[in-house]
């Protein structure tokens, strides 16, 4: 059981963030955000894939002034990724945005920062400190010799600093870097020092492939030690790959329950069909049901495949030229092997119906 370290917490519309709230998942649109329709789609999208928290980037007023009409077409909390400009975070927040992720030590001059807090204050709005390993303030690159783990927190540090004398503490935090051990390092000694809750990230972790590693290895060395509140799994892919990888970090460290949950053996000699190309097959098949309670299983062996996998709901095991489908353990199917993926889909389409038949009977009980 992973004890979870003690925050404040905040509230991005109706999302919880911190304290006993469960670990959120987010991600940023990777569209033009003065294109409204491609950004209410690229949401759309997200929100089925189960994200609970989007960011857009603001870099220009244009950008600002269409925050309001793609809030009003999604249903999750939306947050304003907001450099240099202060006016933008004002633009923002009238909008109606639910967050914003704004470093006060980069808008220039106090009156700015009070503006924006004051803005931030009447609606209660949170403010995210991104420090970035990348872009750390010259005189802390000097002081370190380059970016270090101790640079993020003092720079972390002076941006919290800032908020807390202007009296606003509606803040989370994030210390990110390409390096884990870094990242690690770096909310690891903030951790000690804070209790406003953090925002987990590797940043530029690269493709799907080595930044799903790399993002694994970060935010699960600190969630399983309990630090972190809210996570982003930054991929150079499509956002929906994002929420997908961090849903699964959470499910692998037991942080989140539900959800599809699949497995697949290695494979190995005793296999008697392409074991990779038919896991890869129906793992692509399965992600339309994603949000669905279904635990399958791909297995090589028909021997011991079934026993192996008892605990998924469904699954398929390979024979030589034939595949047997199983349903909690037990074979229900065996059908030639070029109909394996298409006999299982078909199977987990019956499943998941007569989930939401039963989920419906008890919500009328209720």
């Amino acid at each position: 059981m992973i004890e979870r370290r003690k925050t404040r917490q905040i509230e991005l519309g109706k999302v919880k963030v911190g304290r006993d709230a469960p670990i959120t998942v987010q991600s940023m649109t990777k569209t033009d955000t003065r294109d409204v329709r491609a950004t209410v789609q690229q949401i759309w999208s997200l929100e089925a894939a189960g994200c609970e928290i989007v960011r857009c980037a603001v870099p220009v007023r244009e950008a600002a002034e269409q925050l309001g009409e793609i809030k009003k077409k999604i249903r999750i909390p939306l947050v304003a990724d907001i450099h240099f400009n202060y006016k933008l975070a004002l633009i923002a927040i009238e909008q109606g945005v639910d967050g914003l992720r704004l470093n006060p030590g980069n808008i220039g001059a106090r009156k700015y920062v009070e503006e924006v807090v004051k803005a931030a204050s009447e609606r209660k709005i949170p403010i995210r400190i991104g420090v970035n390993a990348g872009s750390l303030e010259k005189d802390l690159l000097q002081k370190y010799n380059g970016p270090t783990a101790e640079g993020m927190v003092e720079s972390g540090l002076r941006h919290i600093h800032i908020l807390e004398d202007v009296g606003y503490e509606e803040i989370k935090i994030s210390l990110k870097a390409s390096d884990p051990l870094m990242m690690i390092e770096a909310y690891r000694m903030l951790a000690d020092k804070v209790d406003y809750p953090f925002h987990l990230g590797v940043t530029e972790a690269g493709t799907p492939g080595i930044g799903t590693i790399k993002s694994a290895v970060g935010l699960g060395t600190l969630l399983a030690e309990g630090i972190g509140d809210t996570i982003r799994v930054s991929l150079a892919a499509d956002p929906v790959e994002e929420v997908r990888v961090g849903l699964e970090i959470l499910k692998a460290l037991k942080l989140r329950k539900g959800g599809m949950t699949f497995v697949a053996c290695p494979s190995c000699g005793r296999a008697d069909v392409d074991l990779v190309s038919l896991a890869k097959a129906v793992e692509q098949r399965m992600l339309p049901y994603s949000n669905h309670n279904i635990h399958v299983a791909v297995m090589g062996c028909e021997v011991n495949g079934p026993g192996e996998a008892r605990a998924a709901d469904l699954g398929v095991a390979g024979g030589k030229g034939i595949g047997l489908i199983f349903k909690r353990g037990e074979v229900i199917r065996k059908v030639p092997e070029a109909q394996i993926v298409d006999a299982l889909m078909e199977e987990v389409a019956k499943f998941a119906a007569e989930m939401e038949t039963a989920q419906g009977k008890m919500q009328s009980a209720n």
